[in-house]
């Protein structure tokens, strides 16, 4: 086997698991925050409209806040 495709192969595979790996985290910071501002008691079987509002443009706000970051980042190098 060629060893220079097979490092392109790993070297793509840690890429993606990285990559996976940064969502999931970005997925469990969202949650956190997310949770935390908007949820105020005691979580029945569906969130009121407020909450489901709350957490809709919480999400939105920290994905719209991560992307600029990125961004920003990558001008950057």
């Amino acid at each position: 086997m060629d060893s220079s495709l097979n490092s392109a192969e790993l070297q793509h595979f840690i890429s993606h698991e990285k990559e996976k790996a940064m969502v999931n985290e970005m997925v469990a910071k969202l949650t956190t925050v997310c949770w935390d501002k908007c949820i105020t008691s005691t979580p029945g079987s569906k969130f009121s409209s407020s909450e489901s509002t709350c957490l809709s443009n919480c999400a939105q706000r920290y994905m719209d806040m991560s992307l600029i970051i990125m961004k920003r980042f990558q001008s950057m190098q």
